[in-house]
């Protein structure tokens, strides 16, 4: 694989211990002639360091060959909303509580010298274009977990009704549904009730949320599928379409959602060979 020379570091300071993994991690980068890079906004905490300082997030990835993030799993998915138009692959150091989606631990910093050597392998991950339609227009988003259709906070069902590849295809009344992908399939689906699916397949999985009915069950589709959901309720309750538990948008009743495969996917740096299965044992196994 390609050596790595330059990296762009993006720490979540709110983590506990991120700070003193970024400095160890800063270090060992140095130390094997591999350059930091970070934002601006982050120049008082390491301006006495040997890294570079660039405005803003999509600058600072597209003068780096990799991306290299330190927090939870939501530090990951948001950094790679970023870098996957920009192709950057990532790594992800965990400082959270489960971490599906980091490649390493805080113990295991010494690994990281091998990018320098281009002893790694890159693991592609698939992501969901979704397609929000609205009186407003049409606006586009990107996930890597998933996209979810939920009400507020007032305790009613909602009406879902689902086609795929413009048939229709199944009515919901629940409270809501989730559109995952396999690497969101360890996330909110998982505790929806929905499979785990490896990360590397490509397909797209639709879990409901609390169904009131009988057959409620979760439906894997091939990644060449498109759904398109409506959602509404009969009462003031709200609706909305939320983006890997980031970006949240309100639906109206007369609103449609499409939910493909993206042409755009996500690299992730692996630097230990460790199966997904094992990983998803160890991490629960761990947290009881």
């Amino acid at each position: 694989m390609q050596k790595i020379r330059t990296v762009a570091l993006i720490p979540n300071l709110t983590k506990k211990g991120a700070y003193g993994a970024s400095l160890t991690t800063i270090g060992i980068l140095c130390e094997y002639g591999i350059k930091v890079h970070l934002t601006e906004s982050l120049k008082k905490q390491y301006q006495d360091l040997n890294v570079r300082f660039y405005p803003d997030t999509d600058s600072l990835i597209a003068a780096s060959d990799m991306v290299l993030t330190i927090g939870g799993d939501g530090t990951i998915i948001h950094a790679a909303r970023h870098a996957s138009p920009l192709g950057k692959p990532l790594l992800g150091i965990n400082m959270g509580r489960l971490g599906f989606v980091a490649g390493l631990e805080a113990d295991e910093l010494d690994r990281l010298g091998r990018l320098a050597a281009g002893d790694y392998s890159i693991e592609k991950r698939m992501m969901l274009r979704i397609v929000h339609n609205s009186m407003d227009g049409k606006k586009d988003y990107y996930a890597i977990n998933d996209a979810v259709i939920s009400r507020g906070s007032l305790s009613r069902l909602i009406d879902i009704d689902v086609s795929l590849d413009q048939d229709e295809m199944c009515h919901y009344r629940s409270d809501g549904l989730i559109v995952s992908t396999p690497t969101g399939s360890s996330a909110y689906s998982l505790a929806a009730g929905g499979p785990v699916v490896e990360p590397t397949m490509k397909c797209m999985v639709m879990t409901p949320i609390c169904p009131h009915s009988l057959f409620g069950r979760s439906v894997i589709f091939s990644h060449h599928s498109e759904l398109v959901v409506m959602a509404s309720c009969d009462d003031d309750t709200r609706v909305y379409l939320t983006i890997d538990g980031a970006k949240t948008v309100i639906i109206d009743k007369h609103d449609t959602i499409s939910i493909t495969s993206s042409e755009l996917g996500a690299e992730f740096i692996v630097l230990k060979e460790k199966s997904f299965y094992r990983v998803l044992h160890d991490k629960f196994a761990e947290k009881r």
